[in-house]
Formats: structure tokens, C-alpha cells, sequence
């Protein structure tokens, strides 16, 4: 059997699915490195909704989907850009996935952190009213129980003047936070709001402004995110942060050498592409614990084409192709997106991604995936 599959220069091809059921088996956490996949939200594809309404969320798939990471031994990242923040889910919706996520978490004695950061804020602003913001859904995570994840603020971005301004914004936040938050550094390929963070488009400036930060306040960060897609910035930083700082790379191109290391440290993981690929991800992590570095990037080093196909520009609707691999490997009954977002990349975008999937044993039921393929061919005109 075999699916026709369109490429990207409008031509097709034969391929042929994986036959083989692929073993995939739960297991504890690592032990070597901190864990996180960031998680997407599963829609409720039934309510009349439109792209511009609030987020309509299929509670029990979505909290099924995080128990499925916790399983793997994953920590889970919730309400970050993986869940759609502000591409779909509004803060009224955050608010509801962080309450809802972090009370299922303490129930299965899962890893969780959460997102804070300003997007109930729509309109132009100040940076008082910044301030305030952040201190709402700081709050909020707190009251949780889950750890803080201090996000970057598209608010903040747009009304700050100076370095100063994020020194004293961020200051002001970390004296704040009763436990140590993780800080996100979320570059504009993510987010184009976001160009001239930390207070420049210098990069060499805004990570000095954002170690600045740091150094000021070592006891109140447990660690950074960077997001950048640039290996060898983010070792760069992580070679100058405080003992006791760790460094979770968010780096969706190059996580295999980052999470490795080198004779002078490494990096922690905190990642959207661990969604799809939790359980190769686990388990490399968990070969790394034993020491075995060759094992580990046999295992790993595979994933990143898929990776970088689904990061590819425009980096920010990589939640589609996520969401997508979710429902082909039977996390969801449906391929609909809070936003609409499923019309985000094109069909030989998502061929290929089925195609890396599959040749990666990903899908745990690849008949259901190839079912799932054959119809989305069809709706799209592509006749077998």
C-alpha cells in the first residue's frame, strides 16, 4: 500500500508507510538533565465558532495529552507559545489551562511550569500598567502550585524606552516571586513583536542587559530559556551565568549538541518540539543518564529534520504542523486548531512532515496514520 504524497514544487510521489508497530514504553524522569516539552491545546471542533472568537478547548483531550508527556517522565511547559498564546488563546484561556493543568499535575505527581506574561493587555499601554500585568498572572501561576516561567511581553516590547526599562520591569517582577521562575527569551523568528527585546536589536547588547538581569538576582532565577536558534549565542550565555543558574535550551534546531554539552557544561531542555516527539525524547535523555553520549544522539540526532521542517519560516506556525503529528498519532480524534490555525501551512508542508514522522516510528498506530493521511489527501483533491 502506498500513499500518493504532493511535494513542494507541485510534483508527487509514491511513499510507502511504515508497517511495523514501534515500541514505545513510559519510564521515570531523567535524571541528568530538567525535562519540559511545552504543550499545545486540543480544540473543541464542534462549537460555531470563527478565528476571532475566544478559544473554544476540548478540556479532557487536552489534559489527556499532557498525562501522555507525564507518562514519558516529561515535565510539562504549559500556556507558553506551543499552547498558542496569543495566536488563539487569549489570557482568559491561559488562566483556565494553567488552573486546570497544574491541578492534574499535582494529582499524577507531574513536573509543571507555567507561563506569565502580559497578553491580556490589547491595546497600547504604559509601563505601569506592564507591570501590573505581569504581576496579575504571576499570581496566578503561583496560586497554582506550579513554578513561574517570567514569558517576554509583546506589551513591553512596545512601550519600553531604554535596557532600563526591562531592568526595572523584571527587577521588580523577580523581588516579587515568592520561588525561582525561569526566564524566556523568546527571539522575533518565534514572535516579530518581539524584535529589540531586552532593549536593542544589538544582540551582544540585549543579552548583556539580559544577564544584567540575572546577576542581579541569582536567587530568584532558576534558570533561562533561550530561544534564539543560535547555538553557539546560547552556549555563550550559559558559559556566563551564575552557579547554580541553569540554562533550558529552546533552541528547536540544535537541542541534540546543546543537551549533550561539552567539557564546559550543558544545556537543560524546555522545548516545543518535545511534543510530538516525547517519547524519542525521553528516552535519549534517559540513555544520556547512564553516560552514553554515543546512544543518545543516535537517538536524537534523527528527530532534527523533522524539526526543522515544522520550525521552518514562518518559525511562529509551527504549532500546525504539532497539532497535526498529535492527531496522526491518535492524541486527538480531529486536525481543527483553536484560531484556525490548521490552515497555517500548506498540504506538501504537512506531507512531508507525516513522511519524517512515520520514517521516525513516531506514530504508535501507523495504520491510523496513514487512514488519518489518506483522508486529509482526499479533502485536498489528492486522488489515490
Amino acid at each position: 500500500m502506498t500513499l500518493l504524497l504532493p511535494r513542494a514544487d507541485g510534483t508527487t510521489h509514491r511513499y510507502e508507510p511504515r508497517q511495523a508497530t514501534p515500541s514505545q514504553t513510559a519510564g521515570s524522569p531523567p535524571t541528568s538533565r530538567t525535562v519540559f516539552s511545552a504543550a499545545h491545546v486540543v480544540a473543541d471542533p464542534y462549537p460555531d465558532v470563527s478565528p476571532d472568537s475566544p478559544a473554544a478547548v476540548d478540556w479532557d483531550a487536552t489534559l489527556a495529552f499532557r498525562r501522555h508527556l507525564w507518562a514519558q517522565g516529561l515535565g510539562v511547559a504549559e500556556a507558553m507559545d506551543t499552547a498558542q498564546r496569543g495566536m488563539g488563546l487569549d489570557w482568559q484561556g491561559a488562566a483556565e489551562l494553567i488552573r486546570r493543568s497544574a491541578a492534574e499535575a499535582k494529582s499524577v505527581g507531574g513536573a509543571i511550569a507555567c507561563g506569565a506574561g502580559t497578553d491580556q493587555l490589547t491595546a497600547p499601554t504604559d509601563l505601569l500598567t506592564v507591570r501590573s500585568a505581569y504581576e496579575e498572572q504571576l499570581a496566578l501561576v503561583e496560586s497554582s502550585g506550579a513554578q513561574v516561567i517570567l514569558m517576554a511581553s509583546r506589551a513591553l516590547a512596545a512601550v519600553a524606552k531604554s535596557p532600563d526599562d526591562y531592568l526595572q520591569t523584571y527587577g521588580h517582577l523577580l523581588r516579587q516571586a515568592s520561588e525561582p521562575v525561569i526566564l524566556h527569551w523568546l527571539g522575533p523568528m518565534f514572535d516579530p513583536a518581539l524584535t529589540g527585546y531586552w532593549g536593542s536589536t544589538d544582540l551582544d547588547a540585549a543579552t548583556d542587559t539580559f544577564l544584567e538581569v540575572i546577576t542581579a538576582h541569582p536567587d530568584k532565577v532558576d534558570g533561562i530559556k533561550i530561544s534564539l536558534l543560535d547555538p553557539q549565542r546560547e552556549i555563550a550565555v550559559r558559559r556566563r551565568l551564575p552557579d547554580g543558574v541553569r540554562c533550558y535550551t529552546g533552541d528547536d534546531f540544535n537541542y541534540p549538541e546543546l543537551i549533550a554539552g561539552d567539557d564546559q557544561g550543558f544545556s537543560h531542555a524546555l522545548l516545543g518540539i518535545f511534543d510530538p516527539l516525547a517519547p524519542l525524547a525521553a528516552q535519549a535523555v534517559r540513555l544520556l543518564d547512564t553516560g552514553d553520549t554515543k546512544a543518545f544522539h543516535a537517538c536524537l540526532d534523527p528527530t532534527v529534520p523533522l524539526s526543522r521542517h515544522l520550525f521552518q519560516p514562518p518559525t511562529r506556525f509551527y504549532k500546525t504542523g504539532v497539532v497535526f503529528l498529535a492527531w496522526l498519532a491518535g492524541h486527538q480524534t480531529h486536525f481543527t486548531m483553536v484560531g484556525g490555525l490548521q490552515s497555517a501551512r500548506s498540504l506538501p508542508h504537512l506531507a512531508h512532515a507525516y513522511e519524517l514522522a512515520d520514517n521516525l516510528g513516531l506514530f504508535p498506530d501507523p495504520a491510523l496514520a496513514e487512514s488519518r493521511m489518506k483522508s486529509l489527501l482526499t479533502v485536498y483533491g489528492v486522488q489515490q
